[in-house]
């Protein structure tokens, strides 16, 4: 019966997808499908079936939730013991292919079991120092702690004297203590047209206007940051420079040395997050390189190493600037973790940061090809290092509709409403291709969303 296996839907009276999930429940349990069976694929199965792609995907992602099914890397998808209530059934093939979350922007997870036993060998060796660790420390880090930001900060081309340096408990933090120091209440800042969400929150929090910069396909506009200095004198500019969130954009030497004369002319301050400063192998200058006097650099470990290590380097324009700013950290938040910063510290000296951000850029690429290899060309922006998707929807799509299809298929995808700063967000969706998920549910989770993009929102809101 080897990918055979075609189903009666209309005896169940459910929704197709239903349906499919109900019919392998059954011959299972009645023997007409037996474990090991290769399944057909899902676009076979709509074929045979006279069904959307979407429909089948979602059956046999609902079989999956019930445990009959399993998809094995490379081999397809093959029927199994059925899962008993409060037990899973392990695979023996590889890891089975579930729901896909595309909405949170983290790094792939390192699965190569050398570096797990190194990263999980360096917790271990933090239970030696744990009582010293659990107790208050002095702002900004141990001498050692400072030493290795400083290291980690040359990598990407940053020199800087450590009365500069500032060791904060993630970038927010830094963000938010800088916004506080270079504006008041009622003051504008700027920030790109389509930009990361965590500035528009830290921004109403602080009470600021927060103006949008034109942009085109390489990103800010300086004439049209130009511009909007002589309109509203903004006191500062924000920045994501460096494979852009949401739009995976990359400012060139050639866009940031003009946005720095542009600064300049005007007074304005960059404040620079550079979050994925150590994916990209040869990045352009940082702005804190091309024009230190005028920049604040904010270099967070989330998206390098890992969301749940909160720890960011923050590098103020001089010495001076960085008092009041090392004031208002201590108040708002005392100290870094000294556990996040002794693990930072010592990934960073002993080469383990190294390696994992060796990891991350090869299995971001991996995942890359595979986007470019399933999804429609023209639909969407990417960077071959980058860990998220920029998708412009076809025409007949909205935002919305193609959150809600993703959603229906067990697949979260983020509409572009959260990155916009003024006017109608565009009909766009991120995607995160980080995080847990392995490739192959990466694969199954894009395929869904190509055919979604290919074909007509219409059909596609047909699979019930």
């Amino acid at each position: 019966m080897s990918g055979t296996w075609a189903p009666d839907l209309k005896r169940w009276g459910k929704p197709h997808y239903l349906a499919i999930a109900e019919a392998l429940a059954e011959d299972i349990r009645t023997g007409r499908l037996t474990v090991g069976t290769r399944l057909p694929t899902q676009r076979a199965l709509a074929e045979v079936l006279d069904l959307n792609f979407t429909t089948v995907s979602r059956g046999y992602l609902e079989a999956h939730k019930r445990g009959l099914i399993e998809g094995r890397v490379g081999q397809g998808t093959f029927v199994i013991d059925p899962v008993r209530p409060g037990r899973a059934t392990p695979s023996k093939d590889g890891p089975r292919v579930g729901p896909v979350d595309f909405t949170m922007n983290l790094p792939p997870e390192p699965d190569a079991p050398a570096l797990q036993a190194r990263m999980q060998a360096s917790f271990a060796e933090l239970s030696g120092d744990l009582s010293n660790l659990l107790r208050y420390q002095g702002f900004g880090g141990t001498d050692e702690d400072k030493e290795a930001a400083l290291r980690w900060l040359k990598g990407r081309g940053i020199v800087t004297p450590q009365e500069r340096l500032l060791i904060c408990p993630g970038a927010h933090s830094a963000l938010f203590s800088v916004l506080g120091q270079i504006a008041r209440p009622g003051d504008t800042i700027c920030a790109e047209r389509i930009t990361y969400p965590g500035i528009r929150s830290l921004a109403a929090h602080r009470g600021l206007r927060l103006v949008d910069l034109p942009m085109d396909r390489h990103g800010v506009d300086p004439d049209g940051f130009a511009a909007i200095c002589t309109k509203v004198a903004p006191k500062a500019v924000y920045l994501n420079p460096l494979l852009q969130n949401p739009t995976t954009t990359t400012l060139s030497r050639t866009r940031r040395e003009a946005i720095i004369a542009v600064a300049r002319r005007y007074a304005v301050t960059i404040i620079e997050d550079d979050a994925y400063a150590r994916i990209c192998p040869a990045p352009p200058p940082s702005f804190a390189e091309l024009a230190p006097e005028i920049t604040y650099y904010v270099a967070g470990l989330s998206k390098c190493l890992g969301a749940g290590l909160r720890l960011a380097f923050l590098v103020a324009p001089s010495a001076r600037s960085a008092l009041p700013l090392a004031s208002a950290l201590r108040a708002a938040t005392v100290m870094a973790s000294p556990i996040s910063a002794t693990l930072a510290t010592r990934w960073i000296l002993d080469g383990t940061a190294d390696a994992i951000v060796q990891f991350v850029r090869e299995e971001s690429a991996a995942r890359q090809r595979i986007a470019t290899a399933l999804l429609p060309a023209g639909t969407y922006t990417a960077d071959p290092h980058g860990f998220h998707v920029w998708i412009t929807l076809p025409e007949g799509w909205t935002r919305s509709s193609f959150a809600s299809q993703g959603r229906s298929a067990g697949l979260g995808v983020v509409a572009s409403d959260p990155f916009c700063v003024a006017g109608t967000p565009p009909e766009a969706v991120r995607l995160c291709l980080g995080g847990p998920s392995t490739r192959q549910q990466i694969t199954q989770g894009l395929e869904v969303l190509a055919h979604a993009l290919e074909g007509s929102p219409a059909l596609a809101s047909s699979y019930i």
